[in-house]
């Protein structure tokens, strides 16, 4: 089951679209029960995976990062680079998965309706120099 809202669905796509406009790249929606993108470079090339998560905050306030745990292990199991998108409300972070050092704990957003699970296993990412941001314009 898929808890994305249409303003979630907004949002992801507002900041892939920024993310591959950095290099020329473009992009391919995946499955829902997949990671979220595959990135292309500007040939076509596959380049990278890509999972985009929603941070309903500013990039200064943004941290720590979130990510489950379980959409790292998706992403790394895809054997090409791993990236995640924070997509914030005046831009993105990002950075690759596998240069990047987090803390393990249980958390998560509270419980949606139709959810059984309380809690998941997290990964939360402080500032660090593998993360980049860019503003929307």
């Amino acid at each position: 089951m898929t808890f994305e809202t249409e303003a979630d669905l907004i949002r992801e796509k507002k900041a892939i679209e920024l993310f591959v406009s950095i290099f020329g790249g473009s992009y391919l929606k995946l499955d829902p029960h997949d990671v979220d993108y595959k990135v292309f470079d500007k040939d076509k090339n596959l380049i990278a995976y890509a999972e985009v998560k929603g941070r309903v905050r500013t990039i200064r306030d943004a941290y720590p990062l979130p990510v489950a745990a379980r959409k790292l292990v998706k992403l790394t199991d895809k054997r090409l680079t791993p990236v995640i998108i924070w997509a914030c409300d005046d831009g993105i972070i990002y950075g690759m998965a596998n240069k990047l050092s987090g803390e393990i704990k249980w958390g998560g957003r509270p419980p949606r309706v139709g959810s059984t699970n309380d809690a998941e296993l997290m990964v939360y990412y402080d500032k660090q120099k593998a993360l980049k941001y860019v503003r929307y314009v």
